[in-house]
């Protein structure tokens, strides 16, 4: 009888180290508006930033994210913040967007904008298609827009440029 308490006992602690362990692990994601996003690169300091639009749905969004994880991992040491701001329904958050950043172990930071209307407020040319990016060095107020997918290397050129 005692080894079977003792069991349960070591039974309930290895499972709740487990949940523990999976809760500190899992990606928080917030909501956001163009403005905050504007505010943050005002307040960035020597930072650019890389921020990455894209949805659940978008088939070469899904197939570039893995090189913004690269690029983020590459270059930890450096002034540079990747941020991935998706742009699914708010209402799709808990039912697609938490879902797909879990299976995809997404770990850069995660935006899911909350407005309507964002595309000119955030370029002037964007049509709204996805990807696109963008690149803000805070420093200098230099800004590069892309609407269009980045092989990995056409990440780093775009980087370099905006960084200099």
């Amino acid at each position: 009888m005692l080894i079977l308490d003792a069991m349960r006992k070591i039974l309930m602690i290895t499972g709740l180290m487990l949940t523990l362990s999976s809760v500190a692990g899992a990606q928080t994601v917030r909501l956001t508006n163009v403005q905050e996003l504007q505010n943050r690169f005002k307040s960035g300091g020597d930072t650019v930033y890389i921020v990455n639009f894209w949805a659940t749905w978008c088939k070469p969004c899904i197939s570039e994210l893995p090189y913004f994880e690269k690029f983020s991992a590459e270059h930890k040491s450096r002034p540079v913040k990747v941020l991935l701001v998706n742009v699914d329904a708010k209402s799709k958050l808990e039912s697609s967007v938490k879902p797909f950043i879990s299976r995809n172990k997404l770990r850069n930071e995660i935006l899911v904008l909350n407005e309507i209307a964002y595309q000119s407020k955030i370029d002037k040319s964007w049509t709204g298609a996805l990807p696109a990016t963008l690149f803000v060095n805070a420093k200098t107020g230099q800004r590069k827009f892309y609407s269009s997918a980045l092989t990995y290397d056409e990440l780093l050129e775009a980087y370099k440029k905006v960084s200099n």
